[in-house]
């Protein structure tokens, strides 16, 4: 457990504090060559034996810090924990189906073979992960820059608390080395779960928002292929994931635990400042 919050913690609240709307970042992953899909890409590097895997960025939306959950509008009667634990740890939630899941738990920190497989063959369906990846956020009333490079872990609500699995174990062993107890008795720690903390991330979202993890799978065609049972695009889910199998199972709360800060303050143009945090 981290003593005291990073130095970067408070400005960087500060920071998105300027914003008028919900803090957009952009999330560079790695997307591993997979033996049975390298024939998409065919430039000569792409090709290239020595070459694993290639860059992916996307737009992501700032959920807040991971245990310090920001006030929720949409739901305000939904189940939260106590504020007993903060972090320096950014959110962002995600589809389970999204190909960036995929990227983080094939590019995740284990590298013992046998643990890789295990992650790969059931990890999709649960927490793990660990892939690299940098969050790069502007704040344009700042003029100021951050970008947050770590490791990303995904949690899923059916296996994080008690789950066994590799990537169960190892999400709730890195999650908590960087929560910090701010209040309560640190000898009970049955009040805090992580289940209700995924859970409570969801309800935070829009209704039209929830329903959109009963999409039919990201990336498939709209033509010639109708919906599984229960998908659908347009849904709305009212209640949390207790209520809803389905949202339940595609829903994911992706954590980054940052291992280097990197700020750069373009406030003034004449005197530029850059901060590094490591």
């Amino acid at each position: 457990m981290p003593p005291s919050s990073a130095p970067w913690r408070t400005p960087f609240l500060t920071h998105l504090s300027h914003l008028t709307g919900p803090p957009i970042f952009t999330l560079a992953t790695l997307h591993p060559l997979l033996a049975q899909a390298t024939t998409v890409y065919t430039t000569e590097t792409a090709s290239s034996p020595s070459l694993q895997a290639l860059p992916r960025a996307r737009t992501c939306v700032y959920r807040g810090l991971w245990a310090t959950l920001p006030p929720n509008p949409h739901d305000p009667s939904a189940p939260r924990n106590p504020p007993i634990y903060e972090s320096d740890c950014p959110v962002f939630t995600t589809d389970a189906r999204m190909e960036k899941v995929q990227g983080l738990f094939f590019t995740g920190a284990n590298t013992d073979p046998n643990i890789r497989e295990a992650e790969r063959e059931g990890g999709l369906r649960g927490s793990g992960g660990g892939g690299p990846v940098e969050a790069v956020f502007w704040i344009e009333p700042a003029r100021t820059q951050w970008r947050i490079r770590g490791t990303a872990w995904i949690l899923a609500a059916g296996d994080i608390d008690d789950g066994e699995s590799v990537g169960a174990r190892k999400v709730r062993e890195m999650l908590l080395s960087r929560m910090r107890r701010i209040s309560g008795d640190d000898n009970n720690k049955e009040e805090w779960s992580f289940s209700r903390e995924i859970n409570a991330h969801f309800t935070n979202l829009s209704t039209i928002m929830r329903g959109s993890f009963k999409n039919p799978p990201p990336g498939v065609p709209v033509e010639g292929n109708p919906p599984g049972p229960g998908e659908g695009l347009g849904q709305r889910v009212e209640g949390g994931l207790e209520e809803d199998e389905m949202a339940r199972r595609n829903f994911r709360v992706v954590v980054i635990v940052p291992e280097e800060v990197d700020r750069v303050d373009l406030g003034d143009p004449e005197r530029a400042r850059r901060w590094l945090y490591i």
